[in-house]
């Protein structure tokens, strides 16, 4: 499956409901350090509701640590300012899908790590800013996971 990586995480419910996200769909949520929350914030438990133990969730102490344990071929990086969107991407399980804070979004420095393959968009209006976090890693994995034909889907 797909995995997600949040860079530097700021809102616990956001991170919560990636948890959720990733019980859902089996992806795994890759958290890098320093998080804007413990890992037992109370928004972050209550936005994961039950589902803490069906995802797999990551703690890495920097990016450096996650590329390790990762050891990704395909690096997709949403960015407002990508160049490619995201349903041009033709994504392969294993893939990681990496977001940045949700008050900055990934730094050039991420953007321009070697890893990274591609920068990645989700269309929007000119007027607007950003989409929140969650939502935007949730139409990415599920285009992913639509792409691959949607294996281990319950129905």
């Amino acid at each position: 499956m797909f995995r997600v990586v949040f860079y530097h995480p700021e809102i616990p419910p956001n991170t919560g409901n990636a948890i959720r996200l990733s019980a859902n769909t089996g992806c795994e949520l890759h958290l890098v350090e320093p998080l804007g929350f413990t890992m037992e914030d109370k928004q972050l438990r209550r936005a994961g509701l039950d589902y803490h133990d069906l995802a797999h969730v990551h703690v890495h102490a920097d990016l450096g640590a996650a590329w390790a344990a990762l050891q990704p071929v395909n690096v997709y990086a949403f960015t407002a300012r990508g160049e490619v969107r995201y349903t041009d991407v033709e994504y392969a399980a294993g893939d990681v899908l990496l977001f940045g804070p949700e008050s900055v979004g990934l730094p050039d420095e991420v953007l321009d790590d070697s890893h990274v393959t591609s920068r990645v968009r989700i269309p929007q209006l000119r007027s607007s800013r950003s989409l929140n976090l969650t939502n935007t890693a949730s139409v990415a994995v599920y285009e992913a996971w639509r792409q691959c034909g949607f294996p281990g889907d319950g129905v």
